[in-house]
């Protein structure tokens, strides 16, 4: 090479170079597509949507407007059944659209975000690398092992399934593929149990045997209502959102939201016990409980509901320790000294929530009293703000950072599918326990009662025609 062709091709490379540094430093984008973007589903896309490397590509949904982001369009009968508070929000307090919703608008516009009405186009879509789930619980399974199947990464919401069975269908089917598959369980993403679970594995607060907590919600006296059977709001699909469950005429008392208090289509246990589960069976260092016992019922409420108002469940470990979680929809209480769930052991106390924890030491024994404390109080409180679910908005966003950056290394996200799975069990066993009216003994390597045949019916169901898993 000539000197002036070397001075040449270098000043050519220097030219280039920033360029090159630039693409480097440009995060690599991952295409998100969002299937059912209502209440939970406009949030966390608002949330994703604050994470630099994300492109919204695709949203699905079987409501019009919903999917055309036209908040105008919805049906004015929601608000008469008390829904203003779960139907997404599309414009701020003054009426104007939020920032995320006109950038879907625009990219809708510039053809870059497609919409769908039927989830299997939006997974055809080359333009999507994963996708998010925030349909009603009885679709997570079927759409969960669709869009695997398809290539996709998968974020889907809790509760996860609505029987066992498709639990460790889904798992499996992630086990055949290479897919990164996260569960929205967000406590998992929570810095305060993040770091209560470093403490109690210290073991310097000794061992912990028993967990506690509770769902409170006055619903009293009216509950959701109840409503005659009606033709569906306009743009609104309702075959497509019974999907594989049996046809049922359309009632406002179960679509939106209101589907979490028919058990074919989830349960309080699994719409907050499985939060509650969840976090204490990870708190505790539990898989799965060897034996269930549930009571309750309708006490309270006369509506539409035909899942309990009160209900009370136990979980036996094998390890000699227990759950007990209750669900009082009836009226107030306060079964919890302080915060969500409780941990009781010998040496002290518990009490945890995302905003903090309370530590206690045991200050006196009936027999053997120490001659002071084992450790002395601690008290950590989070400045959050909290969402309107209860969570942290930092823990929601956690988990979101964490699928992304999975997607990317392929690595094991927070909450993985086995865990959602698990979870999600505790909530079908309470439920399945509360039918049969005894005590069920569970084996949770085979996913089987030991002692009850016929609650084991009840661990899936027969899909309608035309749906089935995968």
């Amino acid at each position: 090479m000539q000197r002036r062709d070397f001075i040449k091709a270098g000043a050519a490379v220097a030219a280039v170079a920033p360029a090159i540094v630039r693409a480097a430093a440009a995060p690599q984008k991952v295409r998100m597509g969002f299937i059912g973007v209502g209440n939970r589903g406009t949030q966390v896309l608002h949330l994703f949507m604050r994470q630099p490397d994300v492109e919204v590509t695709a949203l699905c949904d079987i409501y019009d407007p919903y999917l055309k982001r036209d908040e105008s369009a919805f049906d004015p009968k929601f608000l008469e059944w008390g829904l203003k508070g779960r139907l997404p929000i599309f414009n701020d307090k003054d009426g104007k659209l939020l920032p995320q919703e006109q950038t879907v608008l625009d990219a809708v516009k510039a053809r870059t975000c497609k919409l769908y009405t039927d989830y299997r186009r939006l997974l055809e879509d080359p333009n999507v690398d994963a996708v998010y789930i925030a349909t009603p619980d009885h679709w997570h399974a079927i759409m969960t092992i669709d869009a695997i199947k398809a290539g996709k990464d998968v974020y889907c919401e809790k509760p996860l399934t609505a029987t066992v069975a498709e639990g460790r269908a889904m798992v499996n089917a992630q086990k055949a593929s290479k897919q990164v598959v996260c569960v929205g369980l967000n406590r998992r993403g929570s810095a305060v149990y993040r770091k209560l679970k470093a403490e109690i594995d210290s073991g310097k607060y000794g061992t912990f045997r028993v967990g506690r907590a509770a769902r409170i919600s006055n619903l009293f006296p009216n509950g959701i209502g109840k409503c005659p059977p009606c033709q569906p709001p306009k743009g609104f699909d309702w075959d497509k959102w019974l999907g594989p469950r049996a046809f049922r005429p359309y009632k406002y008392t179960t679509a939106p939201y209101y589907f979490r208090w028919h058990e074919e289509f989830s349960s309080q246990m699994g719409n907050w016990g499985v939060h509650y589960m969840d976090a204490m069976r990870w708190m505790m260092g539990e898989v799965a409980p060897c034996a269930i016992t549930a009571v309750g019922g309708q006490y309270f409420l006369d509506h539409d509901a035909d899942i309990p108002d009160t209900m009370e469940v136990t979980y036996e470990f094998p390890d000699k320790k227990i759950i007990h979680f209750m669900i009082y929809e009836g009226g107030t209480s306060k079964p919890i000294f302080a915060r969500e769930l409780e941990l009781q052991g010998s040496d002290g106390a518990i009490y945890a929530n995302e905003r903090g924890y309370d530590i206690f030491p045991q200050k006196g024994r009936e027999f053997n009293n120490p001659k002071k404390p084992l450790f002395e109080e601690q008290h950590y409180n989070y400045k959050e703000a909290m969402l309107d679910d209860g969570s942290s908005g930092s823990s929601t966003s956690t988990v979101i950072r964490d699928f992304l950056d999975r997607i990317k290394d392929r690595g094991t996200p927070l909450c993985t599918l086995e865990d959602g799975h698990r979870s999600t069990c505790f909530a079908h066993l309470a439920n399945i326990a509360l039918h049969m009216g005894q005590r069920l003994e569970w084996d949770p390597a085979a996913e089987k009662f030991t002692n009850c045949p016929k609650a084991n019916e009840l661990l899936s169901y027969t899909y309608r025609d035309g749906y089935k898993l995968g």
